[in-house]
């Protein structure tokens, strides 16, 4: 299987932006996130249908924290640490793809023993996101991917540019907002970023 490319929503396009965009980008992308922390269930419920009719398919959709929301669909979850804990997840929807978001080593070890499918590591360089955090940088990244079993993707500032030495790092994929978001043509940045992967 090749690397993995992950878009996740910031919260600051309307999801009716973000779909558009997603259905634009929709060949080169592996998932796309609904990383939506202010907007409710309904909200989030309607933000995957906007997917769904832009012609992304239900396996390449991600929501994030929401459970009730993931389940309705059978998609995809991605757990933060105020999230319920994946082996409560795992245990009540034990096909459902589970992914947790980790800031350690620790983290990724705690996060595998319970159950997680994959984990999003970061933030790997300095980003606009995070600007009072410094980065965590390659070498934790490494640690993680050799203690780990299952898929690493790392986020944080990873630009065409960069996106090939994560890569060599041994990491299973990059997660990208603001690089296809707001790009002057996300179509040409999703393809750099696929080209840079594969």
């Amino acid at each position: 299987m090749g690397k993995q490319l992950h878009l996740i929503s910031d919260g600051r396009l309307t999801l009716s932006e973000f779909a558009s965009i997603a259905s634009k980008v929709e060949p080169f992308v592996d998932f796309f996130h609904l990383r939506e922390k202010k907007r409710s269930s309904l909200e989030l419920y309607n933000g995957v249908q906007l997917l769904v009719n832009k012609g992304i398919p239900l396996r390449k959709i991600i929501v994030n924290d929401r459970v009730d929301v993931a389940s309705v669909f059978s998609i995809g979850i991605q757990l933060a640490f105020h999230s319920l804990p994946v082996r409560i997840v795992k245990s009540h929807f034990p096909g459902m793809l589970i992914g947790r978001s980790i800031h350690s080593i620790e983290e990724a070890i705690a996060a595998e023993k319970e159950g997680a499918d994959f984990v999003i590591y970061g933030h790997v360089y300095m980003t606009d996101s995070k600007r009072n955090l410094p980065p965590k940088g390659l070498n934790d990244l490494r640690c993680i991917k050799e203690k780990s079993d299952i898929p690493v993707i790392a986020i944080g500032g990873i630009t065409p540019a960069n996106a090939a030495e994560v890569i060599q790092s041994g990491t299973d994929g990059i997660a990208v907002m603001s690089g296809i978001l707001y790009a002057d043509n996300p179509v040409q940045a999703a393809q750099c970023y696929a080209n840079q992967l594969n």
